[in-house]
């Protein structure tokens, strides 16, 4: 089992930054893919970001590319995620979730989820 704890979320106004943390603990957490979705009010949950276990290759969802960076510290057993020139659509609960093996972008695909953390943009 791994638990997963999301952390930073709040409410912001267009242009800002927030910086989202998830925190796991149980199993080792090195060696999971981890990644970030995020679900707004009335649409299904969608794919934001996702890093492989050694945090060398990234995977990021066209409507977020060059605004949010996804980055881990194995030794903190956290993923990061740096949210930059936000915008009012980027409102969401955001989700850290993890899996075993190679970055996926489907939330099915993931074994463990996080509880969420809310992001409000105002415009």
């Amino acid at each position: 089992q791994v638990q997963l704890v999301e952390s930073g979320g709040g409410l912001v106004q267009a242009g800002g930054s927030l910086r989202l943390s998830c925190a796991a603990s149980g199993r080792t957490f090195s060696g999971y893919v981890m990644g970030w979705f995020r679900q707004a009010p009335g649409k299904e949950r969608e794919f934001v970001a996702a890093i492989s276990w050694s945090g060398s290759n990234t995977y990021y969802a066209d409507s977020v590319k060059g605004r949010l960076t996804i980055s881990r510290d194995n030794a903190k057993n956290t993923v990061y995620l740096q949210m930059s020139s936000l915008k009012p659509e980027d409102t969401a609960v955001y989700y850290c979730a993890a899996r075993r093996v190679g970055i996926a972008t489907l939330p099915g695909s993931y074994e463990y989820w996080g509880q969420g953390t809310q992001v409000t943009v105002s415009s």
